[in-house]
């Protein structure tokens, strides 16, 4: 088990991407209630054109209408319901991850991280953990403990050996565990988050357990297994 992109990936593994802030959680709230979720890594005219090959909706920017990259907007879903959800980080990382010679690409969060590791556990095969981490203005990496949290809360309900890194998401969590709120709306995205007016997607991103529901990449969409 691991909990880093790079290095190691078995073409049997199971990878787990974790974007606690925001795509994750997103697709799992979505997938709980039967919707199919397309990640892209664009936000531009080629989510319009896959959205349009695909037949769904390409989800709105913050603070425009409709479906955005905010859990809340995701709260109550039609039936059926199709949509493109790009993101820089989480939506970027599961398209890439299409390429890659896996057996299952899955999403997981705080949210489904019991469900996520159950069904990992049942497929008997390797697990790589990718915790996205946020992006800076000059688009580089940023260091994100809510996914490091998220990746650690699945990890921990995993058995096998782990990495030094997965050791280190499993000690954060185990850390945290007992107010994974207050650690969410004291770290920076949440900081952001709850700046920008979006304190709910915080409140729904750190309910541990809440949603019973695998997002699996099947394709080029994610769907619910449970």
């Amino acid at each position: 088990m691991g909990c880093a992109w790079r290095g190691e990936c078995p073409p049997d593994s199971i990878i787990v991407i974790v974007d606690v802030l925001c795509f994750t959680t997103c697709v799992s709230v979505a997938c709980r209630q039967g919707a199919t979720v397309f990640p892209c890594e664009w936000n531009d005219a080629r989510a319009t054109a896959l959205g349009a090959a695909e037949t769904a909706v390409v989800a709105a920017k913050r603070g425009e209408r409709g479906f955005t990259l905010s859990p809340a907007s995701f709260t109550r879903v039609p039936r059926g319901l199709r949509v493109v959800l790009p993101s820089p980080n989480g939506s970027t990382l599961a398209f890439a991850a299409r390429a890659r010679d896996a057996a299952s690409v899955v999403a997981g969060s705080l949210r489904n991280a019991a469900a996520v590791a159950g069904w990992a556990s049942a497929q008997q095969r390797p697990v790589v953990v990718v915790p996205a981490g946020e992006r800076w203005p000059d688009g580089g990496i940023r260091f994100a403990i809510e996914d490091w949290l998220g990746a650690g809360a699945i990890l921990a309900r995993l058995e096998g050996e782990r990495s030094a890194e997965a050791e280190a998401a499993v000690a954060a969590y185990e850390r945290l565990r007992g107010d994974l709120c207050r650690a969410l709306r004291r770290c920076a995205s949440g900081r952001e988050l709850i700046g920008w007016g979006y304190p709910e997607d915080v409140d729904l991103a750190c309910a541990l357990d809440a949603d019973e529901v695998v997002p699996l990449l099947s394709g080029s969409s994610f769907t619910a297994v449970h």
